[in-house]
């Protein structure tokens, strides 16, 4: 049975693409909606998902009038609804609210088509339960949903014999077929093997399981103080390893070693040319408005937890301020941090890139970003998918747990979910029982 699915503004922004996700359905976008659009292109943080979604939409136009209706692939019927029935809407709600006139558009839709079944699809919470309570049936875009409790955490134990055991220290690799049982593990996930007290771990890669060579080494100061740190510190110091990423509660250290890892690479070994560290500015809680002073004032606020670690590092490595070593490597070419918006639309080459708190970003922008890297770059994302400051997403729809499960079986890509705390021992307690 044939449904109409009438979408609000933050589903095309978190997926300009979504028109084609209703196949053999209706899909209505309220004219309310394109005026919204409109107005966030010219905001930083939404400019591009607007303008993507508005040449969507655009291209849709060419084949016929939208206000009437075009079909489109995928047996999907596509229009704008320029209608709008206010009188609808209880008296309790205002008029002159973009949402509550979405809302009503949803509701003239559902009284001129008895017959079918109107489904009102947002990411907005409020609005669900402002269209349930009018009696609207209202679902969530799942379309890119991705349960992150049932996310790999990229890394197994595995109990085996003596003689694969023995066989594995002595070589440093072991073919997967020569293991007991039937074993389907993905490109770099890490197997530790158990026999009895004893323990040792390897990296699971085109069909053989080979022992760690750079996970228990010192990078700028830093070393692993756990085994989910040094599967981490692997993955980083791996030249051939593209994209990294790093899903873990607060005080795990997963940006901590990642920039540690970056330093090592970009100052120290020469391997890549820059290290660029940026983060998305979505503020937790109140907003503190316009920032007064230049470009590098105005992000110190948001840059501090980078700040932080750096200061950190050079202070176990016996060096001068932090401070002075982010300028002199500043002076040198040798780091930027910069607000994430500024990295959109270019190229870079020969670069390691850190994209710390990147569960606060959808899966379009993290598409986005990993297009941007060039010949020779490495792309490290850091977050926590439980501490998502953004109103439309949650755990199983952020482009950080998006990307870990879409790329999870590439050979130039790995994932570790860090669990245990290094921080501090309150720190640990915190997360736990807070």
């Amino acid at each position: 049975m044939r449904k109409i699915y009438v979408l609000d503004t933050n589903v095309l922004i978190h997926d300009p693409r979504s028109i084609y996700s209703f196949q053999d359905n209706e899909v209505v976008v309220p004219i309310f909606v394109i005026e919204e659009i409109d107005h966030l292109k010219r905001n930083t943080t939404t400019a591009i998902q607007a303008r993507t979604a508005a040449r969507v939409i655009d291209s849709i136009r060419k084949k016929g009038c939208i206000a009437k209706g075009v079909e489109i692939e995928h047996g999907i019927f596509f229009r704008v609804e320029i209608q709008n029935d206010v009188e609808l809407l209880p008296t309790t709600l205002k008029r002159d609210v973009v949402d509550n006139l979405i809302i009503s558009a949803t509701l003239g839709i559902k009284k001129k088509n008895p017959n079918m079944k109107v489904v009102m699809i947002t990411k907005d919470i409020n609005m669900r339960i402002k269209a349930d309570a009018l009696g609207l049936e209202v679902q969530d875009y799942e379309t890119d949903k991705i349960e992150y409790k049932s996310l790999d955490d990229g890394h197994i134990e595995m109990e085996v014999s003596s003689e694969i055991y023995n066989k594995f220290n002595k070589s440093g690799k072991i073919n997967v077929w020569e293991l007991e049982g039937e074993h389907h593990l993905t490109e770099n996930i890490f197997v530790k093997f158990k026999n009895g007290e004893e323990s040792t771990y390897g990296r699971y890669n085109s069909g053989k399981i080979r022992r760690n060579l750079h996970g228990n080494i010192e990078a700028w100061g830093a070393r692993a103080r756990n085994d989910e740190q040094e599967y981490a510190m692997e993955l980083l110091m791996d030249e051939s390893i593209k994209v990294v990423s790093l899903v873990g509660k607060a005080g795990t250290g997963k940006t901590l070693l990642a920039i540690a890892a970056g330093l090592e690479q970009v100052v120290e070994r020469g391997l890549y040319k820059k290290l660029l560290i940026a983060r998305p500015i979505v503020p937790m809680g109140k907003d503190l408005g316009y920032l007064p002073g230049s470009e590098e004032e105005k992000l110190k606020p948001w840059m501090q937890p980078i700040f932080d670690n750096i200061d950190f590092l050079a202070d176990s490595k016996g060096e001068k301020t932090g401070e002075k070593v982010i300028l002199g490597l500043q002076t040198m070419g040798l780091l930027k941090i910069e607000a994430l918006t500024y990295i959109r639309g270019r190229s870079i080459p020969h670069g390691f890139i850190i994209i710390d708190e990147a569960q606060n970003l959808t899966p379009l922008e993290i598409k986005t970003i990993i297009t941007r890297a060039g010949e020779n770059t490495k792309i490290v994302l850091t977050g926590d998918p439980d501490q998502i400051d953004s109103p439309y997403l949650d755990a199983d729809t952020n482009g950080l747990t998006y990307m870990a499960d879409k790329l999870k079986n590439e050979a130039i890509v790995g994932h570790v979910t860090l669990k245990k705390g290094e921080r501090s021992a309150l720190a640990e307690l915190a997360a736990k029982l807070l």
